[in-house]
């Protein structure tokens, strides 16, 4: 059993998994302790989104253990989970006419009672996730006629609203404009950094995630292939043995982590 008993630590112990075409991730040793900012990388099908749903409990190991807190999983209900970490999916689909206050009170699921219904309070934490998320203006707006980026902080206020230790984000900036994408960054990084929630989010673009992440753990065919800093895993070499890419890795002007540029095919051969 790990010794960390802060409840917003993630461990996994030889931690494997299959779907029924085969192995998704095999024997994972991972540690994230109170506080950190982790971001998961690697090609489609390495096994991020698995992970996620793994450290989330929606899905369980066939072999090894997930740890929250130092509490197996196992051993935690659902709503107690959830009362602890909250999730950010890639998609999010409201089939009814919700108003995005609405939609950002499904948060509180976890902590309503079924007799006393909402309270007060799960009201209050509503309206400052609205506003944490710079979206008190959207409040009354049906979920479904907001655009894109207006959506994905519709959930991560839906998340907020849950009062996270940990929060799970899987590709939060997928179909986001560039202005969209580090405006959603900017604001988890604030999180972390403020309110001390700890991070961990699937990540698709190698140059975002070495701007915003401290650390990577870079997945190969579910395996971890490197952990570390930004510029100890996203090297030329690691580049193109996981991703089968060539790229020429330098140094970005004005923050110093890695910044990577793909060279074209025939480029990389001459």
């Amino acid at each position: 059993m790990p010794s960390n008993s802060n409840s917003n630590s993630l461990s996994m112990q030889k931690v494997s998994f299959s779907y029924f075409n085969g192995l998704v991730l095999k024997d994972i040793e991972l540690s994230i302790t109170d506080g950190e900012m982790v971001g998961l990388i690697g090609p489609n099908g390495c096994g991020k989104t698995t992970l996620l749903k793994l450290a989330s409990g929606v899905l369980s190991p066939i072999r090894g253990e997930v740890w929250l807190g130092g509490v197996s999983l196992k051993k935690l209900s659902r709503k107690k989970v959830a009362q602890h970490v909250a999730v950010v999916p890639q998609y999010f689909n409201i089939p009814f006419a919700f108003t995005v206050d609405e939609v950002v009170l499904l948060g509180r699921t976890p902590f309503v009672s079924a007799i006393s219904g909402e309270t007060r309070r799960d009201h209050e934490l509503t309206a400052m996730a609205l506003e944490l998320a710079g979206i008190s203006r959207l409040q009354h707006r049906y979920f479904n006629d907001l655009s894109g980026g207006e959506r994905q902080k519709v959930i991560l206020a839906m998340a907020l609203a849950q009062e996270p230790k940990l929060l799970l984000l899987d590709e939060p900036t997928t179909h986001l404009d560039i202005s969209h994408q580090v405006e959603m960054l900017e604001l988890v990084k604030r999180l972390n950094r403020e309110q001390g929630v700890t991070i961990i989010a699937a990540m698709h673009d190698l140059n975002l995630a070495s701007l915003f992440f401290d650390r990577l753990i870079l997945l190969k065919e579910g395996i971890i292939a490197a952990d570390g800093s930004p510029r100890e895993v996203l090297t030329e070499t690691s580049i193109q043995e996981v991703f089968s890419a060539s790229v020429k890795v330098s140094q970005h002007p004005v923050t110093a982590t890695p910044h990577i540029v793909v060279l074209p095919r025939e480029t990389s051969s001459n």
